[in-house]
């Protein structure tokens, strides 16, 4: 749960020419035992053991949705992850993209070692999380070394971002997040992409391919991982949830905000902020000093998304979360209408982002998205 730290790297917005680049040829530079292996695994598709068939049952000490939430976002299985996907970190290519009204964000994206990918995946991470979360990693990791080329974006004033733009992030900047997907897309040519959201993020992941009709992005499908549909909700359950999250977030904010604060002083005081001591008044104060939404009510709103919303859906979703997540409410998913473009896996465990088996190795979600992607992923 330690922060990104600030980027010292060029801001400079990275023209097509070189993201295409990225995106349609392959990384160099790999061991030729490693890459050889990474090439065969892609080109044979999952084995038995990369499948997460049937539901996530974890063994009993890791059952219940605090276990999972914390061991899923602490040591050791943190310092795991990053152990475990190091040779993924090393082959990322920062890049700056150009998002809309002349927003920038950041994006790490790591080139597939098997030719010209078959798939690229856009991993979108949570709320005060970043491109470095461990259930990014572990995932971009996982798909990575099985043919798919990732990229891990950076929402704004996240992972060390703050001095890219000048206005603060909120909830509702969707267009600058169909913006970077669009990059992507067009980028990427022929390859199909599919977006990956965590928490926050598959809530912007859903909202993109709501809107991708409309602005013409072509996407293979979207997954969202406990993602929040209803704000009002999620903010009264954590209201409830033992104070650990709530202090959580309101802690890692008030960083955010210092952060942002050191680059832009003339314009952003965090002393102001020190005052508010919960998710709720801090929410309010940046709504009312912040975005043009008339009250907190009406920005929890602005990015809330309606089941007869995601009735829709023109682009394949999955939506997969846990009975057990103590922060985001899952009773509208139980009550969530069929429609044949939208899949809702609903497990009795997991917690929040969690669906941790054991503090090394992959995760059953890891393992869950990799086969939806090899799923619609033609191969050779």
């Amino acid at each position: 749960m330690v922060a990104a730290p600030a980027t010292t790297a060029s801001n400079e917005v990275t023209n097509m020419g070189r993201l295409t680049m990225d995106l349609r040829s392959a990384m160099t530079g790999l061991p030729a035992e490693i890459r050889s292996r990474i090439v065969a695994r892609a080109r044979r598709g999952p084995s038995s053991s990369d499948s997460a068939a049937g539901d996530f049952v974890p063994r009993t000490w890791l059952r219940g949705g605090h276990v999972q939430s914390i061991v899923g976002a602490t040591p050791p299985r943190t310092w795991f992850v990053r152990r475990a996907s190091r040779l993924f970190r090393s082959f990322g290519r920062r890049r700056v993209l150009a998002a809309a009204d002349a927003v920038r964000l950041e994006a790490w994206i790591h080139p597939a070692q098997v030719g010209t990918p078959s798939s690229v995946a856009v991993l979108i991470h949570g709320w005060e999380g970043s491109a470095e979360s461990p259930y990014v990693l572990s995932l971009g990791s996982w798909i990575w070394s099985r043919g798919t080329t990732v990229v891990r974006l950076n929402l704004r004033d996240h992972g060390g971002t703050h001095a890219l733009n000048r206005e603060l992030f909120h909830s509702c900047r969707l267009e600058e997040v169909v913006g970077a997907v669009s990059q992507v897309v067009t980028a990427a040519g022929t390859a199909p992409v599919t977006v990956i959201g965590f928490s926050l993020g598959g809530n912007f992941a859903l909202r993109v391919a709501l809107r991708a009709p409309e602005v013409g992005l072509v996407l293979r499908q979207v997954i969202a991982v406990c993602p929040p549909l209803d704000p009002q909700h999620v903010l009264e359950s954590l209201e409830r949830s033992p104070r650990l999250y709530e202090r959580h977030f309101v802690r890692r904010w008030r960083i955010s905000l210092t952060a942002k604060a050191a680059t832009f002083p003339e314009e952003y005081d965090p002393a102001s902020w020190s005052e508010l001591e919960t998710l709720r008044a801090m929410t309010e104060r940046l709504v009312l000093e912040h975005t043009s939404f008339p009250s907190l009510d009406d920005y929890l709103d602005g990015y809330s998304i309606r089941k007869n919303a995601l009735a829709s859906l023109a682009v394949p979703a999955t939506i997969i979360a846990s009975e057990d997540d103590p922060i985001v409410p899952v009773e509208g998913l139980r009550r969530m209408p069929a429609h044949s473009g939208l899949n809702v896996d609903l497990q009795a465990y997991g917690g929040h982002c969690g669906f941790i088996e054991r503090f090394a190795g992959s995760s059953w979600l890891d393992r869950r998205i990799g086969r939806l992607i090899v799923e619609l992923d033609p191969r050779d």
